[in-house]
């Protein structure tokens, strides 16, 4: 397999997003020639993330380990995303750093936001196929809606399964499972 340089103006673009240090409680992302900057999750928010984390925590395969907030890079598409849920190989660990090749990502799982909705439901679902992630699990609050995209092509993804809460998506391999959403909370208002 050859060498992959990343392109000049994402080399520089990676480059200064990663010497800001952002307030604690806020996080980073870049999505072609943008950097975003958002506030941290609500307690409802991490409420629905940790009934959702239970439910993948017991059915993952034990080469993977769980990671919230995991900046993973694909700069070869000029993409840094942080996803509220992740699942990585063991292995990404000993290689060390602060980024995991976003390729090695099981899954992403997001929790729209109810302050910038948008990039969880565009701006993500465009990014994580290019990044080869290869399941994007969308829970969003708003709506009570839930979407689960799989198969990545570089037009976005093949399969999309849509539902709403209390209904159970299906989560194929490797985790293999059938995820419970009746117990997840919509925003107030």
């Amino acid at each position: 397999m050859g060498e992959f340089r990343i392109p000049e103006r994402h080399a520089r673009l990676l480059a200064y997003a990663r010497s800001l240090t952002p307030p604690a409680g806020w996080k980073v992302e870049i999505s072609g020639d943008e950097i975003i900057v958002m506030a941290g999750p609500s307690v409802l928010h991490q409420r629905n993330l940790l009934l959702v984390r239970r439910q993948f925590d017991a059915h993952h395969p034990p080469e993977l380990m769980p990671s919230e907030n995991t900046d993973l890079a694909s700069p070869n598409v000029g993409k840094l995303r942080n996803p509220d849920l992740t699942y990585i190989p063991l292995s990404v660990v000993e290689s060390g750093g602060n980024e995991v090749p976003a390729e090695q990502a099981a899954i992403a799982v997001e929790i729209v936001s109810p302050s910038n909705p948008e990039n969880d439901l565009v701006g993500k679902v465009r990014d994580y196929p290019l990044m080869d992630i290869p399941l994007y699990l969308l829970i969003d609050p708003r709506t009570g809606a839930v979407t689960l995209y799989s198969e990545p092509t570089a037009t976005g993804y093949h399969r999309q399964w849509t539902g709403t809460f209390g209904d159970l998506v299906p989560i194929p391999a490797p985790f293999d499972f059938g995820l419970a959403t009746d117990g997840l909370v919509r925003y107030p208002g």
